[in-house]
């Protein structure tokens, strides 16, 4: 009788492993499968350090200075001051952005 139970016992395990094995072949295959995928398809939403801002945002970022340098150019008589000026927003311009609109990751 014991070695009755045990044979089906040994039997059921056998099973069992078998069904493991062919589960995590499964598993192993479709996430073989996804890895290619992800490798193969674009990433959307990271196409380059512009665009982590809003489309208003990037819009002020331009026009900003378009507009100061504009400004500077209608109403400064000499020509020195008006380079110095415009230079001085072009170089300005990076730190004012991350000050007024803050740092995005």
């Amino acid at each position: 009788m014991s070695k009755e139970r045990a044979k089906r016992r040994a039997e059921r395990l056998a099973v069992l492993e078998r069904e493991k094995a062919v589960r995590a072949r499964k598993v192993a295959r479709r996430q073989r499968r996804r890895a290619v995928v992800r490798k193969l398809t674009p990433r959307v939403g990271r196409p380059g350090r512009l665009y982590r801002r809003s489309r208003g945002q990037r819009i002020g970022i331009v026009l900003v200075p378009l507009l100061a340098a504009a400004a500077i150019w209608l109403f400064v008589p000499d020509l020195g001051l008006r380079i110095v000026l415009t230079i001085v927003i072009v170089m300005a311009l990076p730190a004012l952005v991350v000050l007024v609109l803050g740092r995005k990751n």
